[in-house]
């Protein structure tokens, strides 16, 4: 008989391991797949974990609480690519990892229900070096880890009727110097900064919104909550934000399918789950290079 528990669930597994066994030759590439499952398991256990099973390249393990899954998963992402032997033509071995908090039945060493495929899901929706996880999840965490999660998508998981939030977690942090920078700026600098006040107007069926220092962030996407409102197959319902700070703008990307820069001056650029600094003139295109003058593009211009 199965017993009925509540566990945080997680998937891991490398990308791209069969061009790893086309490129490095049987022998290695299992040895290289070996190691990084390796990794996996030595992470897991170090943060209060069970590896259930493993098949080929992946592992599915669960934890006690969300914060001991993230652990895991930001340690194994950190001693994937920090481990010098992981190279296949001089680029690092990537893994992909999705998380879920949910029921699930324990029998047999083994565990069933619901919440198994959605964490199998959540692994699917992650692209190389990301660590995907559900609102189940994100609720489950510390502030700590909250601070370094932010919102993907909304989407609708294979298998399922309804629609879940996808989140990244941003396991990579900056230096603790560079967490706070008010502490290295001086007066001079601080009153530098608010003489060369910016705004970023930008130009969208007709009407003009500005990111400045009252208006510090707007959202963009097919989602009606927007603020500015795109529609089209290949735009995300929460498809990018920009954010004013420290007297620079900058484009975050959530969407599937990424958001397109072109300047006035011809220059080109594609992000998608990233950031960039927008400077200058041009336009942007959501899930496809932006047109002059389609009901798609959204113009900007930065002013000081």
């Amino acid at each position: 008989m199965g017993k009925d528990i509540e566990v945080a669930i997680l998937f891991a597994d490398v990308v791209g391991s069969t061009r790893i066994y086309e490129v490095m030759g049987d022998l290695r590439a299992r040895d290289m797949v070996l190691t990084c499952v390796e990794i996996m398991r030595n992470a897991t256990e170090r943060n209060h974990g069970s590896v259930i099973k493993t098949i080929g390249d992946e592992i599915m393990a669960t934890f006690p609480t969300s914060n001991d899954a993230v652990n895991a998963a930001s340690q194994m992402q950190h001693d994937i690519v920090s481990h010098s032997e992981l190279r296949v033509e001089g680029q690092p071995v990537a893994i992909r990892i999705g998380c879920h908090f949910g029921p699930v039945v324990v029998e047999n060493r083994d565990i069933f229900g619901a919440a198994v495929h959605t964490a199998n899901r959540m692994t699917s929706q992650a692209k190389a070096g990301q660590i995907m996880i559900t609102t189940a999840m994100v609720e489950g965490l510390p502030p700590e880890w909250r601070s370094a999660v932010r919102q993907i998508d909304v989407a609708t998981l294979r298998g399922k009727t309804s629609e879940d939030e996808l989140f990244e977690v941003l396991w990579q942090k900056e230096d603790a110097t560079s967490m706070l920078p008010a502490l290295a700026l001086n007066v001079a600098a601080n009153a530098r900064d608010r003489q060369r006040a910016r705004r970023l107007r930008l130009q969208f069926h007709g009407r003009e919104i500005v990111v400045d220092d009252g208006h510090g962030s707007i959202a963009i996407g097919r989602a009606e909550e927007n603020d500015i409102v795109v529609k089209g197959n290949l735009i995300s319902r929460l498809h990018a934000r920009i954010e004013y700070s420290r007297n620079k703008f900058t484009l975050i990307d959530q969407s599937t399918n990424g958001t397109f820069v072109t300047s006035n001056e011809g220059e080109e650029a594609f992000v998608r789950r990233d950031s960039m600094l927008l400077n200058g003139e041009g336009m942007i295109g959501f899930g496809k290079v932006p047109e002059a003058g389609s009901p798609l593009t959204v113009k900007f211009s930065c002013e000081e």
